[in-house]
């Protein structure tokens, strides 16, 4: 019974933290343009090509 004197601060304090840095990602706008970072991918760039023997 001793330990849960610990164990109970300890979780709720990481609980805690877990909210906040959840909230703080959602108000830093981390979630804002999900459908661009998806199509992102998919856009080919002709100067990242490491195969062109042009550049």
């Amino acid at each position: 019974m001793n330990v849960l004197v610990l164990l109970i601060p300890v979780s709720l304090t990481l609980g805690g933290l877990g909210l906040w840095a959840c909230i703080w990602t959602l108000r830093a706008g981390q979630y804002d343009d999900l459908e661009g970072d998806a199509a992102r991918i998919l856009i080919d760039d002709p100067e990242d090509d490491p195969c062109d023997p042009a550049t």
